[in-house]
């Protein structure tokens, strides 16, 4: 069952969903299996489709990865790397409130029905950026296509990639092979609290838009 939303209303309302989603109610494995079907339709360098998904429902192996996500996110935040933006930015104003549902998600990740861990093969570790763009353009698509089909269907994701500075360890929880195949993001997956949700304040387009040249 779906929500039946537009094409421009599903771009346009997925969120960055961690206060609202739903801990408490059971996802259906059906739902998951839905998304990534859809999911694995995006495009794909030379149509490689060397994405693969780890998808976790065991509590045991969902505590492991959130107490590396809480671990990463602790000591991202006690670091200072934090961005700040100029005072009136609509980033700034924002800032309290993301933050605090970026903690509220770090406390509570483990609760998640599923956690769905996107990886890509081979590595690309110290690859130039020219080498790098095609790769990561052969799964981004994929996992963004995942995350739209999951807001249509009423559940809530949210592309977190903290734990990454760890990546071996949450390789070595879900047998994936560490030296041939990267993970590329880790995200909960639950129902939401509510199905309506509104576009984003976003900078102006004419902020971010230049036409011909910079």
């Amino acid at each position: 069952m779906t929500l039946d939303l537009s094409a421009d209303e599903v771009l346009a309302t997925t969120r960055a969903v961690r206060k609202r989603l739903d801990f408490d109610r059971p996802v259906e494995r059906s739902l998951i299996e839905e998304c990534l079907q859809l999911a694995i339709q995006a495009p794909t360098g030379s149509n490689r489709q060397s994405w693969q998904f780890v998808v976790v429902a065991d509590a045991e192996r969902r505590r492991q990865l959130a107490e590396i996500y809480r671990s990463c996110f602790e000591a991202f935040y006690a670091s200072g790397r934090s961005v700040v933006y100029p005072d009136g930015d609509v980033r700034a104003e924002r800032r309290p409130k993301v933050q605090d549902s970026a903690a509220h998600l770090a406390a509570n990740f483990h609760r998640a029905p599923w956690i769905v861990v996107p990886c890509q093969e081979g590595r690309r570790d110290g690859v130039p950026s020219a080498e790098q763009a095609g790769w990561w353009g052969s799964i981004v698509p994929a996992v963004w296509s995942f995350m739209l089909a999951a807001r249509n269907r009423g559940l809530g994701t949210v592309w977190t990639t903290m734990h990454l500075a760890r990546e071996r360890e949450a390789a070595e929880i879900l047998g994936i092979p560490y030296d041939s195949v990267a993970q590329v993001a880790m995200i909960p997956v639950a129902y939401t609290v509510g199905t309506a949700f509104r576009p984003a304040s976003r900078l102006p387009l004419e902020a971010v838009v230049r036409w011909e040249q910079w």
